[in-house]
């Protein structure tokens, strides 16, 4: 791919042709704020947080601009920062004042984004009016929605659309009352979304938040063991329990993302009621046993079965080639075809 030279505040760039002046500069170490940009996800230019000064006279969205041979860009122009200053401190006027207890809180951009363009409490008050009062939406199951955080970014708009292609929440109302609505402004709960938890990894402050989850004090990397695709996760670990899920990006199957199973659908790894080790009925009592009693027990049922009593059912949790030997071992060892798969019933 061929290569284009410019300047960032006297610094000089290489990028390849066809990038953005924000990509160019974030993959060179160059920070230039911004809320609405995702790198999944094309740009919109919504926020105008990531203004530049291109060659020194015309103010551009650096997320939309691509790069040149030769341009010169500013980023710390007095000009450049007032306009920035501005924009964000009009995103944080009636933004609720709650970060300590906020799920984002340390993960939020707002936050970022407000200490490095110097917004202040003086700064707001010219600004500030009533915080927003819109209900939260708890309807769904595994996160909830507060409007009242929300700075109208559009990334999980563009990610239910770009990415997941279910176009379950939008734009909706006008001026001071706009928010992200579902088809009618029902609850998400009813609308067509399939809660895979994508919008909310992806939202940059406090608007989404996953329910009943902790801060992992580690975590460990492993397959999605729900269905036979093979997604990469990361497990998030605290002490010896399991409480979070958030999908490899390096993973060449999934790619990072996931689906509700896989990333909501880890409770069962620590609940109480999980058998850890195998049972073997005697006298009419379920008792626990070692592998080798269970395994030996199941070779003698095996051998005694006729096959006219023998039927196996396989599992979509498991490999494809998993699937393989049972339909193999079914019909070549046992001499049946009664084999059926959970996926079709």
């Amino acid at each position: 791919m061929s290569k284009v030279t410019f300047t960032i505040d006297g610094l000089q760039i290489e990028a390849d042709a066809g990038m953005t002046v924000l990509e160019a500069a974030l993959a060179n170490g160059i920070y230039i704020p911004n809320l609405c940009n995702h790198p999944d996800l094309e740009p919109a230019g919504l926020c105008r947080v990531c203004v530049v000064k291109q060659d020194d006279w015309k103010i551009v969205i650096s997320c939309k601009l691509p790069v040149k041979e030769g341009m010169v860009i500013s980023t710390e122009d007095p000009e450049v920062q007032q306009i920035r200053k501005s924009n964000v401190e009009l995103l944080i006027a009636n933004h609720p004042m709650t970060c300590l207890t906020c799920a984002a809180d340390s993960e939020c951009e707002l936050q970022k984004v407000g200490q490095f363009v110097g917004v202040t409490q003086e700064s707001l008050n010219r600004y500030r009016r009533d915080i927003r009062t819109t209900p939260k939406d708890t309807s769904n199951p595994f996160f909830i929605i507060d409007h009242a955080k929300c700075i109208m970014c559009g990334i999980c708009v563009r990610t239910c659309d770009e990415l997941q292609n279910i176009n379950a929440i939008d734009y909706a109302k006008r001026g001071v009352q706009s928010l992200i609505s579902t088809l009618g402004n029902k609850p998400i709960a009813e609308s067509r979304c399939e809660s895979c938890g994508e919008c909310v990894v992806r939202c940059p402050v406090g608007a989404l938040t996953m329910k009943n989850t902790l801060k992992p004090m580690r975590e460990v990397q492993s397959i999605c063991s729900y269905c036979g695709v093979g997604c990469g996760i990361y497990l998030g670990v605290r002490g010896n329990s399991v409480v979070s899920v958030r999908g490899d990006k390096d993973n060449p199957v999934n790619k990072g993302s996931l689906c509700v199973k896989g990333r909501f659908g880890y409770k069962f790894i620590n609940h109480p009621e999980r058998l850890t080790t195998p049972l073997i009925k005697k006298n009419g009592e379920l008792e626990e046993a070692t592998w080798d009693e269970a395994l030996d027990l199941i070779a003698d049922k095996f051998a005694s079965s006729k096959k006219e009593k023998f039927a196996a059912l396989a599992s979509a949790r498991i490999t494809n080639e998993d699937n393989y030997l049972i339909q193999k071992f079914t019909r070549a060892v046992m001499g049946t075809n009664s084999i059926d798969h959970c996926a079709r019933l």
